[in-house]
């Protein structure tokens, strides 16, 4: 994007922040992000529009429940929450309504929101193979596809099948390659595995860096948060980790989402909207990377922090509501291949 392209954009931003402000002076949201970091995002926008943001946190699962027993009593202005497939299933239960936003269709890649503005995807996250970087990167591995190769016997450790993360890498793929091919690859991932899965992507990534096993699979924020750490043996871990971004010759790395949607019954939601395009300022879209290690979706926007030092990379293009819709195959796949 242009320099004078983003600074149409931003002014474009700021009237339309002052015009919310104008019209409301309160915004709820419910969100399942559990960053401290976004607090400075909400308090930026109350600074600069004066609307007071009640938010109230929990599980994705919990606040999609939740809104469908309040129903049209609900306050719920806007939910937010991370991987797009948790957004199909607020979606599908009729909980998001579509916004008309010029300002969040030029700013936003149109493979990172709903096909008919649902939903919004803010920051993205890349998953990716790690590896120990005193053993070096293994030879011929460069896509998600390798890891099945019996090659890697042994050398696996990747979390469960029920995890978001991986239920939406296995719709991406059935999407890519089709469902035979998935299936193949689930069960030669298991075949390498070098234990069950277990514990969450930290917990891979200290496995890698301790030599437990070769490869891990992990989403990059967790490696910069391991990178940018007050904590020297945490940065220790990450400072032992390489990074493949797979599938550089091809389709491009998964990339997944946080992101978030207007509600249907939102009381507010002018400001709620006002809100989704403070979210693609320049301002806001920096804080992703340097509050949580998060890569911008706007194009353009400087990345700086530990992710910074992973370089650029292509990334897969298929629209994000595929996350959702390939689901429950995917689970199905997972299951038929005995991945726990």
């Amino acid at each position: 994007m242009n320099v004078t392209k983003t600074a149409v954009s931003t002014l474009a931003i700021a009237m339309v922040l002052g015009a919310a402000a104008a019209q409301a002076q309160e915004l709820n949201i419910y969100s399942s992000r559990h960053y401290d970091t976004d607090q400075a995002l909400y308090d930026n926008f109350t600074d600069e529009t004066g609307i007071t943001i009640n938010l109230i946190e929990a599980g994705a699962d919990e606040l999609i429940e939740r809104l469908v027993a309040e129903g049209a009593n609900s306050p719920a202005d806007l939910l937010i929450t991370v991987d797009a497939g948790r957004l199909w299933r607020a979606d599908q239960a009729g909980l998001l309504q579509p916004v008309n936003s010029d300002i969040l269709d030029e700013r936003i890649p149109e493979h990172l929101q709903h096909p008919d503005n649902h939903w919004f995807g803010f920051s993205k996250r890349a998953r990716v193979i790690v590896y120990n970087v005193d053993d070096g990167a293994p030879e011929g591995l460069e896509n998600y596809e390798d890891l099945a190769d019996p090659a890697y016997e042994g050398m696996i450790c990747i979390r469960s099948s029920s995890n978001i993360y991986n239920i939406s890498l296995m719709s991406a793929l059935i999407e890519s390659v089709g469902a035979e091919a998935a299936q193949d690859w689930a069960e030669g991932v298991v075949a390498n595995m070098a234990r069950d899965p277990e514990g969450n992507d930290t917990a891979q990534l200290r496995a890698v860096a301790a030599g437990e096993c070769a490869l891990g699979v992990s989403n990059t924020y967790y490696v910069g948060r391991l990178l940018a750490s007050d904590d020297a043996a945490d940065r220790a871990v990450g400072e032992q980790l390489g990074i493949i971004f797979p599938n550089q010759d091809n389709r491009g790395t998964h990339v997944n989402i946080s992101g978030a949607g207007v509600l249907a019954n939102a009381p507010n939601p002018e400001a709620a909207v006002a809100f989704l395009e403070y979210l693609t300022s320049d301002e806001a879209q920096t804080y992703f990377a340097e509050g949580n290690n998060e890569y911008p979706v706007v194009e353009g926007t400087a990345v700086p922090g530990p992710i910074a030092n992973f370089g650029d990379f292509n990334e897969e293009s298929i629209n994000a509501e595929i996350y959702g819709a390939n689901a429950a195959e995917a689970v199905r796949v997972y299951d038929r291949a005995g991945w726990q």
